[in-house]
């Protein structure tokens, strides 16, 4: 009799070894099913398919929500640290590392801090003390992704080439999901990558050549609060800089830590959080608008994306409703508003977690409700809630992750650059590499494709 490769689903999420984003390790698992609880309720992916169905295979995101409930760390994320540091240590390497907007919000939860402590400085003050080459801002690739999603959404509505509602790329549990379950679906996807997406090859181009470095000698880290951002950089067409240099087997970005994996290296590192003095990020790359910053939160990919769709559309700045759009912030699975530019009345949407998308999706179906733009995340709260954030189970999850939504928004209120298109260095890259939004290069290197995996699940019925 064949020995089955997982447990049965009714026991725990079944985690397959060469996943990417998320290890078991199986001697400290003690059957509780939290993971099977957070993969079913909040992600909609445990309880569709049965290991008949998939050959054996376990369906997953990588979104690493079963981690973060893990009560005894019997699931983690995949270390990339001992690589990072293998890179820091070569002499012959260059290590950047790009930090997403959420890690920032977060971090301090892991030295004794506040949840929603806001500690950019340190974080950038760490990264440098435990000898990384140049530190810079995945905010500024927000702002970048928002000028082509932005640009995209327009096209869109005004020239109909393709369908609406056109739904947020950013979010790679989201992606995946929709590859698989709703495959239907992936012509509305925005082909803008997301902003780790585009950070990576305009490091490996733009970057490397003001700077003056051989882009072959670069290893770029991100660091997210997020474990599918391990899956999207080894995604097969996530090469746009070897392509543009025409160097074979050159990844974008080359290795993701999360912010757990951080903490977690600086202990071990010995460096003492409470000495570290605020650091600056480095001049190039390093500049983001308050929109870029709200992208960690659940509405902020939308509200950052309709402050530059209504510039570009009337020729003027946005108004102070678009500035704070109230009714995309919040904490409910599911959020609705429409919002008028000049003579377009457009209806928007913003959901997290992927089993209210799968609702969403079907409520979108029988209504029949015309919406242009829905944004999804597939963590609670968004990326403040990925899965390689701090986690307390002591603390109540969704209160720490209020906290640092609140943190975002007060950041971006605090700043007077407020709208993506206006910050100067996205203009500088636009004018001496990518010529305009939307252009061939930008189509080339900050845009993606996606795949209809549904066969992962041999279906008996075709409706997801």
């Amino acid at each position: 009799m064949r020995k089955l490769k997982h447990l049965p689903l009714s026991i725990r999420v079944p985690i397959e070894e060469d996943n990417p984003s998320i290890v078991r390790w199986e001697e400290k698992c003690i059957r509780c099913g939290m993971c099977k609880e957070a993969c079913t309720n909040l992600m909609g992916v445990h309880g569709t398919y049965t290991l008949e169905q998939t050959g054996g295979k376990a369906v997953c995101i990588y979104c690493g929500q079963c981690a973060n409930v893990c009560p005894v760390d019997s699931i983690t994320e995949r270390d990339e640290c001992p690589q990072v540091q293998q890179a820091i240590a070569d002499p012959n390497k260059v290590v950047v590392v790009s930090t997403s907007p959420a890690v920032r919000a977060a971090l301090g939860e892991e030295f004794g801090m506040e949840p929603g402590a806001f500690v950019e400085g340190k974080m950038v003050a760490l990264l440098r003390a435990l000898g990384v080459d140049y530190v810079l801002d995945t905010n500024f690739a927000a702002d970048l992704t928002i000028v082509e999603e932005a640009s995209e959404l327009i096209r869109r509505i005004t020239q109909k080439d393709q369908p609406l509602p056109q739904f947020t790329s950013c979010c790679p549990g989201w992606v995946h999901f929709t590859e698989i379950y709703a495959p239907e679906l992936l012509p509305h996807l925005s082909t803008a990558k997301s902003p780790i997406g585009m950070q990576g090859p305009t490091v490996k181009t733009y970057f490397a050549k003001q700077m003056g470095l051989d882009p072959r000698q670069i290893v770029h880290v991100a660091l997210t609060p997020c474990t599918a951002k391990k899956f999207e950089i080894r995604r097969e067409e996530m090469h746009a800089a070897g392509d543009y240099h025409g160097i074979q087997g050159m990844r974008d970005t080359d290795q993701v830590i999360t912010t757990r994996e951080l903490a977690r290296w600086a202990k071990a590192a010995g460096v003492d959080w409470n000495a570290l003095e605020d650091s600056a990020y480095d001049s190039l790359m390093g500049k983001a608008s308050g929109a870029g910053v709200i992208f960690g939160n659940t509405g902020g990919v939308m509200e950052a994306a309709l402050r530059t769709a209504y510039a570009y559309l009337t020729g003027q700045s946005a108004p102070q409703s678009l500035l704070q759009l109230d009714p995309v912030r919040g904490y409910e699975g599911v959020r609705e508003a429409q919002v008028t530019i000049g003579e377009l009345k457009i209806q928007v949407a913003v959901v997290y977690g992927t089993a209210n998308a799968r609702r969403f999706l079907a409520h979108m179906k029988e209504s029949g409700k015309q919406y242009h733009f829905v944004e999804v995340m597939a963590c609670p709260g968004g990326c403040i809630g990925g899965g390689g954030q701090p986690k307390d189970l002591m603390k109540n999850a969704d209160e720490t992750r209020k906290s640092r939504i609140a943190a975002l928004y007060q950041r971006d209120g605090a700043m007077e650059l407020r709208s993506s298109h206006e910050n100067p260095e996205i203009k500088a890259v636009y004018e001496a590499f990518y010529g305009e939004p939307l252009s061939e290069l930008a189509e080339q290197m900050l845009h993606t494709t996606y795949y209809d995996r549904s066969d992962m699940i041999k279906r008996k019925d075709e409706n997801p």
